[in-house]
């Protein structure tokens, strides 16, 4: 006991990785992939250069795994997301480090393990947060190891290497670029950084993100600039709404964890009162604001929800100032802090294993049919199983050049995740999403086509009946768990798919 105590304070980081992994594996044992995970694990079964909803990164990390392991269990496509985390861990001390030292470096890893928007989903869920957080801070570490540098214009390692995490960060989703424009605005506002801008340095660094993210843009340029179109489309402006960037924000901050998020955003106050005289916590500032200050600008007028997470690489570059606030009050013992960081920690713990339980056993069924509840939270956090061993017990899953088809890309995830990866699933919707480019219906022209449609045990959308020479009503299916059904799933079988879009 005493030499692993004696290992956990001479290596703190490397126990917070440990003890993190370990949990986060727990986690990703425990539940079944969510709506966004399933429908890309589902969608992202034929590997491209390019996707609808993002660039590939997060695409091909949980498609390499499956076909490596051959296997989509939850804990299995995970996995390379709990590790890229992990190395967003290391990487955060290592930041935290060249901010305030070592003792800032482990407790700007801790805060950031201790946010759930960061080491709970980003750290463990099948989304293009993960990659993305990761790429960020090695670009953010090696771009203040080049302005560290004697000559920091030349071409050094350090550049080449922020060029490459900023292209991967760009090859994980496309909101990259906000914290790129700030590492940009910021050798414009730095009065004594502006002379770099005419050394290759930075030229060459932003030469290779653009080389790294260039298949990408290749990609949609092939596919009538498709991802591009649909990404920029939740910038559009529709009404003005006053209250909407506060709402944000404030999710934001619950995300975020509010204790974790309100001294943050008074450091970051702090550092810009400072300026450019604190070269350091002007760096990360500049880094930091523009997805805040971006995304909440536009949930000022988007005529799209604008998601809370969105803007967390804004907040991810805030972490080294935290970590060194909280190393300081460590070291002046204050019990505040100290009580409040060991609560935080039981409080994520204890809330993941309450999610694992809840969804494992089904406790909260009761007390959500005592308070009305019209939808069931479980059904998002369990794998649609049941609707394998009903279709298997049918037949209908003997022949492989059977035809599925979904009629949203949200129940397309589910339902994909539920058949053998080996089924053709269709989306037959006008919002498909990447199902309609992995899988276009119109090359199932002339063929039955077995459909499934969650909620509507008999109902089957105009608009896809009349896609079909006829349509026969099969017996319902049924998403079981717990030992009750907690969704009726109506099934058709379309006969002679004539055309697609229906109109």
């Amino acid at each position: 006991m005493h030499g692993g105590a004696s290992w956990l304070r001479r290596h703190p980081v490397a126990a917070l990785i440990v003890i993190g992994t370990a949990l986060r594996l727990c986690f990703a044992a425990g539940i079944g992939l969510g709506v966004d995970e399933s429908y890309m694990v589902t969608a992202g079964r034929a590997i491209g250069l390019g996707y609808f909803d993002h660039p590939p990164a997060s695409w091909w990390m949980s498609a390499g795994i499956a076909h490596l392991t051959g296997s989509e269990a939850p804990i299995v496509v995970r996995l390379p997301f709990i590790a890229v985390f992990a190395l967003s861990t290391f990487l955060m001390a290592r930041l935290g480090t060249w901010y305030g030292g070592r003792r800032a470096g482990f407790y700007a890893a801790l805060a950031l393990n201790l946010s759930p928007v960061f080491g709970v989903t980003s750290a463990s869920w099948v989304l293009p947060d993960g990659p993305l957080d990761c790429a960020l801070i090695a670009a953010a570490l090696a771009l203040a190891h080049a302005l560290a540098a004697a000559d920091p214009g030349r071409v050094s390692r350090a550049w080449i290497t922020a060029g490459l995490c900023a292209g991967l960060a760009l090859f994980s989703k496309y909101s990259a670029a906000l914290t790129l424009l700030g590492a940009l605005a910021y050798l414009i506002l730095a009065p004594r950084r502006r002379a770099l801008l005419a050394r290759p340095g930075p030229w060459v660094a932003g030469l290779l993100a653009l080389a790294v993210f260039a298949p990408v843009v290749a990609w949609n340029a092939a596919h009538h600039w498709a991802s591009f179109a649909f990404q920029g489309a939740r910038a559009e402006a529709a009404h003005f709404h006053p209250i909407a960037p506060f709402t944000v924000l404030g999710g934001e901050a619950l995300f975020v964890l509010p204790w974790i998020w309100a001294p943050m955003m008074v450091l970051a106050i702090g550092a810009l009162r400072r300026g450019a005289r604190d070269d350091r916590s002007f760096l990360l500032l500049c880094l930091g604001a523009p997805p805040i200050l971006a995304f909440f600008v536009i949930a000022a007028w988007s005529s799209q929800r604008v998601l809370f997470h969105w803007a967390a690489p804004g907040y991810l570059m805030l972490f080294p100032l935290l970590g060194d606030w909280l190393a300081r009050r460590m070291a002046a013992r204050d019990g505040h802090v100290r009580r409040t960081l060991i609560g935080t920690a039981i409080f994520i713990v204890a809330a993941v294993f309450f999610v694992i339980g809840a969804v494992r056993t089904d406790a909260l069924h009761p007390l959500l049919v005592a308070a009305g509840a019209r939808h069931d939270p479980v059904l998002e956090g369990i794998d649609w199983i049941s609707l394998r061993r009903e279709l298997a017990k049918r037949g209908l899953l003997d022949r492989p050049d059977t035809v599925f088809a979904a009629t949203s890309w949200r129940d397309g995830g589910k339902i994909g995740i539920a058949l053998e990866p080996r089924q053709k699933l269709l989306c037959l919707s006008d919002d498909a999403r990447q199902f309609a480019i992995a899988a276009p219906p119109a090359r199932q022209i002339g063929k039955d086509v077995l459909i499934l449609v969650p909620g509507a045990p008999g109902t089957l959308p105009p608009d896809v009946a009349g896609a079909f020479a006829g349509v026969t009503r099969l017996a319902p299916l049924s998403v079981r768990h717990g030992g009750r059904d907690l969704l009726p799933v109506g099934l058709f079988l379309g006969h002679d798919l004539r055309r697609w879009p229906a109109g």
